[in-house]
């Protein structure tokens, strides 16, 4: 690996956290590990990393504490939740902070590494794709540029407005996407037709993206929505 991605690993539990950093280091990445969220912030604030892995139960500040924090000072640093909390409610809040994943303890160390390896490839090809304003989405190529989907041969001419969802929800997937945030970044403004609005052409979306069952816009009730594209773990 010429250029290492780096890690910050917030993890109290020193045992753990040692043989994290450890086995990460030893599979390729250039890993901090430091057992505070206060700690970890100041980390931020002086050192460039490629991605966060966050515990959620640490004394002093928690891991959704941190990844709110974060989301206001560092909100382009992709984070990861490892954690033993695996309640339906708590896997849905670390989504709505912005986690680009939520993994259960205990967890296989080799799965974490290619979760990691596949998140970080995905990420630098979406950094690529926003550029060009083509984007590979499954099994599909999404032209934002001119308003085209396609699949196997055939394309779909999306509206505008179907447009600008999909370049919304794709350049946040696998995140919960608040129908507040949509609707002021899209409409310009949050009120009940605009809701309505926004609720047909997901329905539009998602006639056009049913070919492939790894793709699935999802409703989170009274929340929003998540564009989950689902990786194959081998």
């Amino acid at each position: 690996m010429k250029n290492k991605f780096k890690i910050l690993l917030v993890e109290d539990d020193s045992t753990l956290g040692y043989l994290l950093s450890e086995y990460l280091q030893i599979k390729g990445f250039v890993v901090t590990w430091v057992q505070d969220g206060k700690f970890a912030l100041n980390k931020m604030e002086s050192n460039i990393y490629d991605l966060v892995i966050l515990d959620v139960m640490m004394p002093e500040m928690d891991g959704f504490t941190l990844a709110s924090k974060m989301q206001n000072k560092f909100s382009d640093l992709p984070f990861i939740f490892l954690t033993a909390k695996s309640l339906k409610i708590d896997v849905l809040k670390g989504f709505s902070l912005g986690a680009m994943d939520y993994l259960k303890k205990p967890i296989d160390e080799e799965e974490l590494v290619i979760r990691i390896q596949k998140l970080l490839s995905r990420l630098r090809q979406t950094n690529n794709q926003v550029s060009s304003g083509i984007y590979n989405l499954g099994r599909y190529s999404f032209n934002s540029l001119n308003h085209t989907l396609s699949y196997n041969g055939q394309t779909i001419h999306l509206t505008s407005r179907e447009n600008e969802i999909l370049k919304f929800l794709v350049r946040h997937k696998n995140q919960l996407c608040s129908h507040k945030e949509i609707l002021l970044s899209i409409w310009g403004g949050n009120d009940y037709f605009n809701q309505k609005s926004l609720n047909v052409f997901i329905t539009h979306l998602r006639k056009y993206l049913d070919k492939d069952p790894s793709l699935k816009i999802k409703n989170v009730h009274g929340q929003g929505f998540i564009l989950k594209i689902e990786d194959k773990i081998p």
